[in-house]
């Protein structure tokens, strides 16, 4: 009997819980738009892309950007070469355009982070721009 008390008493918190790990999503914010007309090509799968960027952590402590070195961040857009994040964030992005990207550990660098300035479950925020995306001829 005593066992199923608490087992009934502690199954809110299982969906409390739940709830709470289920609320973590990647969060896309469009913060510069660029005009249709002049957007004639958008990023996806398999183009290389040029990003400036700069990453914090939730409270704020910045712990990378492309500005300070002045250089763009130069990758192939879902071949895994960057977070889960950057790869389903950065879809369908204009040249010229600017988000910023919430993203959950689970799509960034999980529960191991990236020490010693991203620690193990951190949420990251990206503000990112688009400078330039090359594609490849279709056959």
């Amino acid at each position: 009997m005593n066992l199923l008390i608490v087992f009934f008493c502690g199954l809110p918190l299982l969906f409390i819980y739940g709830a709470e790990a289920a609320e973590k999503k990647l969060q896309i914010g469009i913060k510069k738009r660029v005009d249709p007309a002049l957007c004639t090509t958008k990023s996806r799968k398999a183009d290389t892309l040029h990003m400036h960027y700069t990453g914090k952590l939730e409270d704020g402590t910045e712990f990378d950007s492309s500005l300070t070195r002045d250089q763009p961040f130069v990758f192939t857009l879902g071949a895994g070469q960057v977070i889960k994040g950057w790869d389903q964030g950065l879809l369908g992005m204009c040249e010229g355009e600017k988000r910023k990207l919430v993203i959950p550990s689970d799509m960034g660098y999980g529960d191991k982070g990236a020490p010693p300035k991203i620690p193990g479950g951190a949420t990251l925020v990206f503000e990112v721009e688009l400078l330039k995306i090359e594609r490849k001829e279709e056959l």
